[in-house]
């Protein structure tokens, strides 16, 4: 995985970001999600990376990337501050305009690139997610059986409690075999690293604090995604149980969009990456 690409830590300002990058053509930047790091974009960094430049950070909080100092509404791990270690990442880089995806949380830090930097982002793809607001207006107890983890990691202190008890009981579903050895053995140390733990959690709660009143301050503008937007979403996760086609939702926020589901469960860059390659690649390399 990650043939040819450069690893390396590079500071944003706010810290420093580790980073997988390489290739050749214009930037993508590929953004990931929870409890993963970059190291799950490996397969589909490489069926990409002949076509673009791929850049794959830790999001800062996860990972091997900096920790974010604590703030009561938790907004230093907010999506928007997020954005802003990308912005400045990839203008280090030397992009000042470049496309991305996100999956996961990860998309929606590419969800707030594409509304905070329009003049940056020229195009973006969001997988298996809808804005956090559409989801806390439209939960029933199916939701709260089902993502309970989203209330719970939004409460101060027992979540980490809970998770460094034992991470790998907490998180049993994470297994070698899709997503590799090497990619393994990384998150398994970042899940075992409490410092680690309280990043991710923090990303939960900043999505019911800052992050929401981002969006409904977007909502109350009138504010949407001006770029090209691709939702994809995995059939054998539950989004579109849940809500219905997730592209009807997205173009609320968006002014263009386009999308499909994907033969998958949800961590579709480890269990379908050749489909979501051929999803990507058509959608970043059109005009």
């Amino acid at each position: 995985m990650f043939n040819g690409m450069k690893l390396d830590m590079i500071d944003v300002g706010t810290g420093a970001l580790r980073v997988r990058y390489g290739g050749y053509g214009p930037p993508l930047l590929l953004l990931h999600g929870h409890p993963r790091t970059h190291m799950t974009w490996g397969r589909i960094a490489d069926f990409l990376s002949p076509h673009f430049t791929v850049v794959c950070p830790d999001l800062r909080g996860f990972g091997k990337s900096f920790q974010p100092l604590d703030t009561s509404d938790s907004r230093n791990s907010s999506k928007r501050a997020k954005a802003g270690d990308c912005i400045e990442l990839m203008r280090r880089l030397g992009y000042d305009r470049f496309a991305v995806a996100g999956h996961d949380r990860g998309s929606y830090v590419a969800f707030r690139l594409a509304m905070d930097h329009p003049d940056a982002v020229t195009k973006v793809a969001v997988i298996d997610s809808i804005p956090i607001i559409e989801h806390l207006e439209r939960i029933d107890w199916r939701f709260a059986r089902d993502w309970y983890h989203w209330f719970f990691f939004a409460q101060p202190e027992k979540p980490e409690r809970a998770i460094n008890a034992d991470p790998t009981a907490w998180y049993n579903a994470i297994k070698p075999d899709l997503m590799g050895r090497e990619a393994y053995a990384d998150l398994m140390t970042a899940i075992h690293d409490p410092a680690v733990v309280h990043g991710m959690v923090e990303d939960y709660r900043a999505g019911l604090t800052v992050d929401r009143l981002h969006e409904l301050q977007d909502r109350a503008e009138g504010r949407r995604v001006e770029c090209p937007l691709l939702c994809l979403w995995s059939i054998r996760d539950d989004l579109e149980d849940f809500f219905g086609d997730p592209r009807e939702i997205w173009r609320s926020w968006a002014v263009d969009v386009q999308g499909h589901g994907i033969d998958s469960g949800h961590h579709v860059a480890e269990e379908n990456p050749v489909d979501l390659a051929n999803s990507l690649l058509p959608f970043f390399e059109s005009r």
